[in-house]
């Protein structure tokens, strides 16, 4: 049944496709708008670290948890969270070492980065939460996903992968990606409370990139939480075809693979991706 299941939804998969492609869907990308102003922001004292926080909306909504990409901060959201808050209570943060938050001499690591999300979690007295997660931040909702199911309410994963095998050999000659270091280099110069300290950061995470996850089969497939695996068709980072084992592996995981995309979606193509998101948290 999981195997006839599966084929239904890889043809609808390309029957949307067709769709999209047919759309001629752009990849240009618009000016952001200005953050809200939070409800509450501040520093957190988390595990050995401070981790930035931020709150926006109404607390009384449905708590949505928005997870950077590796080498980003929490404002990367600045395109969702205006849309995002009107019916959330939405909460970012910056990971340990990223943006705002501070880097202990512990080796980062996904396990540690999600006991991070757990201690905020804590910290803001929250329970569990509907969880949007991009690139290292969808990974680390997998990991709290797998081992702590009772802190989460629905999880959306976009650009994600479960072992090292899903990241394309060849991420390091793209041009957009190499882009992105660049600016987030930039960003962490200016946010960061150690700002002549990337390099250090830089290769600490990269020895977890070279590593991790290593999610197994099993633990994919004991995941209870209702599931999106989104992605973009042209991604830089993750082969579509990691997404497609994915959604396989985990029972009842829902799949978009948005096409004319990569992995940038939430700046590029905003609408049709908070759309899809919204969409799934609501349904």
């Amino acid at each position: 049944m999981h195997q006839l299941r599966f084929k239904r939804m890889l043809f609808m998969l390309l029957a949307v496709l067709v769709a999209l492609w047919a759309t001629g869907i752009s990849i240009a990308q618009d000016s952001p708008p200005e953050l809200p102003t939070a409800t509450e922001s501040g520093m957190a004292a988390i595990n050995d670290i401070e981790m930035y926080y931020a709150t926006y909306g109404d607390p009384n909504n449905p708590p949505l948890l928005l997870l950077h990409g590796g080498l980003g901060n929490a404002d990367y959201f600045v395109n969702q969270i205006p849309a995002f808050s009107e019916a959330y209570y939405v909460i970012t943060a910056d990971s340990r070492g990223h943006g705002r938050s501070i880097m202990s001499e512990q080796q980062i690591g996904y396990a540690l980065m999600a006991s991070d999300v757990l201690a905020l979690l804590d910290f803001l007295e929250i329970d569990a939460v509907n969880l949007v997660g991009w690139s290292d931040g969808g990974i680390i909702g997998l990991h709290i996903a797998i081992h702590n199911p009772d802190r989460l309410i629905k999880l959306v994963a976009y650009g994600a992968n479960y072992n090292p095998s899903g990241v394309k050999s060849d991420v390091g000659e793209s041009e957009r990606f190499n882009a992105y270091i660049e600016m987030a280099a930039g960003d962490y110069v200016r946010l960061s409370p150690t700002p002549d300290g990337f390099d250090a950061f830089l290769a600490n995470i990269g020895n977890m990139w070279a590593t991790e996850p290593n999610f197994t089969e099993a633990e994919m497939g004991s995941i209870t939480t209702p599931t999106l695996i989104l992605d973009g068709i042209e991604e830089e980072a993750i082969y579509p075809e990691h997404d497609l084992e994915m959604a396989k592996l985990i029972p009842n995981a829902d799949l978009v693979l948005m096409g004319g995309i990569g992995h940038f979606a939430m700046w590029d193509k905003t609408e049709a991706f908070n759309d899809i998101i919204l969409d799934y948290l609501g349904g």
